[in-house]
């Protein structure tokens, strides 16, 4: 039984980096596609880099992006309308933004079984809360879509919630 459970949480892990590798790559094709340039993945130059995992200029700005990449829907159906950003976003965007010389922006990438979205916004929009609205988003209150509803061809049993793999 021991097994078994580490197994489950051992793919969860495996589920939710591949999820976070995958996001990167989404991201970076966002940025490429929408005339951003210097695009560099952080994670690639330091491990774990404090909040930001990529960095971007565009029209001579200079962007530290922290991606969060999730399933569009949550295990119980409903959809996952925030995207937590941890509670030290604050601290650690302005470290970073400092470290770059860049300003701390998000990137919030939905992903269901057939499409993703990619929006991007300012830490700054935020107003001092810790996590994206998704709802805002996509009504355009805050942030840009870079992506709107672009379909993929994922393996998307892998990228399943634990339950939706479980009830399958």
């Amino acid at each position: 039984m021991k097994d078994s459970k580490s197994n489950i949480i051992n793919k969860e892990a495996r589920r939710k980096k591949a999820l976070g590798e995958l996001g990167k790559l989404l991201g970076i094709k966002a940025l490429v596609d929408n005339g951003f340039t210097n695009i560099k993945n952080l994670n690639g130059i330091k491990r774990n880099y404090t909040f930001a995992d990529l960095y971007a200029e565009k029209d001579n700005k200079k962007y530290a992006i922290s991606i969060k990449t999730r399933n569009k829907f949550q295990e119980n159906g409903k959809e996952n309308m925030f995207y937590n950003l941890g509670k030290n976003v604050y601290l650690n965007s302005e470290r970073i933004a400092e470290e770059l010389k860049a300003e701390a922006f998000w990137m919030a990438i939905p992903f269901n079984e057939n499409s993703y979205s990619v929006y991007l916004g300012g830490v700054k929009e935020l107003n001092n809360k810790h996590s994206i609205p998704i709802r805002k988003c996509k009504i355009q209150e805050i942030g840009v879509c870079l992506v709107q509803n672009v379909g993929h061809y994922f393996d998307w049993d892998f990228f399943r919630n634990k339950r939706e793999r479980i009830a399958k």
